[in-house]
This record gives structure tokens, sequence and C-alpha cells, in this order.
């Protein structure tokens, strides 16, 4: 179950925004627009200064975390479904075969504006 908190500024009551805790999203399984499942979550990325959340690392192949490949998606990319408990990433799974990835012995500079750009750019999202 999500554990969230509600934030509500407005007079006429709407509710504006949404708080997950990190770890009620942690290890939650990631489709597509077309309910295939694409993978699952591994760890957040923050950026220290703002506190925000910049990407999702998700884990894609593999059997039992072998032979799984890692990729950094950017947060902005990500729909979160709390109905069904899960992310929605805009994707198939032939593109993000394709997509810069990383093994979980190798993690990219992810501090690096070269990688941050190509990373953003291979899934359309401003940064």
């Amino acid at each position: 179950m999500y554990e969230t908190i509600n934030t509500d500024t407005t007079t006429a009551g709407r509710h504006q925004s949404r708080v997950l805790s990190a770890g009620s999203l942690m290890s939650d399984d990631v489709y597509n627009n077309e309910g295939e499942k694409l993978g699952d979550i591994k760890e957040f990325m923050l950026d220290i200064d703002t506190g925000k959340v910049c990407y999702a690392v998700l884990s894609f192949g593999g059997f039992l975390s072998l032979g799984e490949k890692l990729f950094a998606i950017p947060w902005s990319a990500l729909t979160v479904d709390t109905e069904n408990h899960r992310l929605i990433l805009d994707t198939d799974e032939e593109r993000l075969k394709n997509a810069p990835g990383f093994d979980a012995d190798n993690w990219p500079d992810m501090a690096d504006t070269t990688w941050e750009k190509s990373v953003h750019d291979y899934y359309g999202m401003t940064h």
C-alpha cells in the first residue's frame, strides 16, 4: 500500500499534491501504456541541493538480478499509477532495450551534464 500524505492548499478543498514515501515506491513494477511490464524500480537518485527525485533506476531483463540491465529514467518521464501501485513509462520494450543503460557494477556519473542531456533527450524530457 502506498503511504500518502495529502496536502490541500485550496479553499475549494481540491487535492493539490501528493507525497509518497520512497519506500512505498521501491521495487514497484514499471509498465508501459500498453500494459506490458518493463521492469521494477531498484533505486532513486536525488538532487542533494533541491531534494527532488532526478531519476528512478529501472531494472530490466535478466533473471534473479543476473544479466539485468539498469536504466536511469528521468522522474519526469514516469507517471505514478496509485490505483494499481505501479509506475508508467511511455515506451515500448524494444526502445528500452536500446536505451542508454548500465550494469550494477558500472554506474554512470549522473552529475555529468553530457550524460544527463543524452538520457533526457532519449526519453524526450527537458532537464
